[in-house]
């Protein structure tokens, strides 16, 4: 995935359909704030730390959507700026997972298998739909790629919250919900790594 993210990035100039971006970001937005109280309130009842660290995470695409689209129309450089914070928060979100699951090392119980399966197919089913609506958008300055990398990212993220519901299904242990969640965890920060990079440049030139 980091090789994906070193080639060359055209101008935020490139960008041909502002209103038809302005209307994605809203979209998913919406579908983001939805899917994190419903993972949130799933990962109570489950008592899976993969669908909490999803949660947090629709919770950090959210407030990354609704701060693009108020630099939508920004100069470069303040674009880049909101670009260096969204990278400190998928950062921070990282971080957190990480201190989480060392809590959970002692103090953790086996999660239902059976809403993190459901749960993660949802979540699943809906990051795949912004990703999609996204797509044509995955080239540009640092703040539009942000955008891309999160929604491509958490997709990867659901399929392995699906397979650790298999995991601890066949396992009967909390184990593969832990490992997801800590994987989960280097994912953001590597994803907020590669942002705040380009943001730099981008602030430098």
């Amino acid at each position: 995935m980091s090789h994906a993210c070193e080639h060359h990035t055209p101008a935020a100039s490139t960008l041909t359909d502002l209103p038809r971006y302005r209307r994605v970001l809203w979209t998913a937005l919406i579908i983001n704030a939805l899917m994190f109280g419903i993972e949130l309130l799933s990962s109570w009842h489950a008592g899976s730390l993969s669908l909490l660290a999803d949660s947090i995470d629709f919770a950090g695409d959210a407030l990354n959507y609704g701060v693009s689209l108020a630099v939508l129309s920004a100069a470069l450089a303040w674009r880049a700026r909101a670009a260096l914070l969204k990278a400190l928060s998928m950062m921070g979100f990282g971080l957190l997972v990480l201190g989480r699951a060392a809590w959970s090392l002692w103090h953790g119980s086996v999660p239902d298998a059976t809403t993190m399966g459901v749960v993660g197919f949802m979540a699943l089913a809906a990051n795949v739909a912004v990703a999609w609506m996204l797509y044509a958008f995955r080239e540009g300055d640092a703040n539009m790629r942000s955008v891309w990398l999160c929604s491509r990212n958490d997709a990867i993220g659901n399929i392995a919250v699906m397979l650790a519901a298999l995991g601890v299904l066949g396992t009967g242990s909390g184990w593969p919900d832990l490992l997801v969640a800590v994987g989960m965890a280097a994912l953001a920060l590597q994803g907020g790594w590669q942002v705040w990079r380009q943001a730099r440049r981008e602030l430098q030139a």
